[in-house]
């Protein structure tokens, strides 16, 4: 049994698709659930002032889930005969559970689509569109972008009750990994400079950060090829967080796993698995007065639980154990936000 979610009022466990749920708890006590014990989150002080949800790597259009380029190897998971798309029965899974939180703002962080086609967008403006209407806020991933796409470009200044978010374009036209602007860091610094508010930056890419056990593998060292934002944006995006308090955090999506690291200034730097397989999650921030609490939620329909079950073990042909690295650190998932 896994303990996937922990709120200020709510602990979730999974036993593989069977799903353990107590809600309106007290902060910071420990109850059992079935003999697991488990730890509500502190709640910030102050009142809470808005809701809002993320998603991110959703993925509309694609059919193989766990295929890397040509290769043969797997485990290469599809929907089955009779099934609906998986990417459908994820995102559909997600946006029911959104809706009913309700909050004021859902914020897409890329990756809406297997390779930006006008189906694939389309399906994704008719599911997410439909659903959030105004309060949906999008921008693209690499994956929108490989054949030079530019729908959903640009950067976006969202203000809700007791937070902005700051929304970056990261990519790069037809390539993998991101970039950042001088252009747009300027723009993120004198917003920064100037809000009344706590900033939440978001974009696609994860940043680089230097030593940290990110780097142990050739591919992550300081290098132009990084998986993620590259290092020069990424150390200038650590700079303007330095400079500008309001700045409590950064969150992406890109890497389909749960995992904080810090800025040198002390910043947290935070990525969110992806919607479309194991675990199969969507972020919630609480605002409050004094501090904002990061909640990942697993999607727990029946239906996106028997998928994200299946793929558990994408990757074990090359080595990967995708099961650890994809749910990653339950304090990396569920944490509060201090303000600075």
């Amino acid at each position: 049994m896994e303990l996937t979610t922990v709120a200020d009022d709510l602990l979730v466990a999974h036993d593989g698709a069977r799903v353990i749920r107590l809600e309106g708890l007290a902060p910071a006590t420990t109850y059992l659930l079935e003999g697991l014990a488990a730890t509500t989150l502190p709640r910030p002080a102050g009142q809470l002032l808005c809701r809002v949800a993320t998603v991110n790597d959703l993925h509309f259009g694609e059919v193989e889930c766990g295929r890397i380029d040509d290769h043969p190897d797997g485990p290469i998971q599809r929907a089955l005969p009779g099934e609906a798309p998986y990417p459908e029965t994820m995102n559909c899974g997600a946006i029911a559970e959104i809706v009913a939180l309700d909050p004021q703002a859902v914020i897409v962080k890329g990756d809406l689509t297997a390779d930006g086609r006008p189906e694939e967008l389309a399906a994704f403006a008719q599911h997410y569109g439909g659903a959030f209407g105004d309060r949906l806020h999008t921008v693209r991933g690499n994956h929108d972008a490989y054949q030079g796409q530019h729908v959903y470009a640009g950067d976006r200044w969202i203000e809700l009750p007791g937070v902005a978010v700051a929304l970056l374009d990261t990519v790069t036209p037809t390539e993998t990994n991101g970039m950042l602007t001088p252009a747009q860091l300027d723009w993120l610094d004198a917003h920064a400079a100037v809000s009344d508010r706590p900033v939440l930056v978001m974009g696609h890419h994860q940043q680089w950060i230097a030593d940290t056990e990110d780097h142990q593998s050739a591919n992550d060292h300081r290098s132009e090829g990084y998986f993620g934002l590259r290092p020069d944006p990424s150390e200038a995006l650590s700079a303007v967080a330095a400079r500008r308090r309001s700045i409590v955090a950064y969150t992406a999506g890109h890497t389909h796993r749960h995992r904080v690291r810090h800025m040198p200034c002390g910043v947290p730097s935070i990525e969110i698995g992806c919607v479309k397989d194991f675990p199969g999650t969507w972020a919630e921030y609480r605002v409050y007065e004094g501090g904002i609490m990061q909640v990942v939620h697993r999607v727990s329909s029946p239906a996106a639980l028997a998928w994200s079950e299946r793929c558990r073990h994408l990757y074990r042909d090359f080595g990967v154990d995708y099961e650890t690295y994809a749910l990653g650190a339950l304090e990396d998932r569920c944490c509060n936000i201090p303000l600075r």
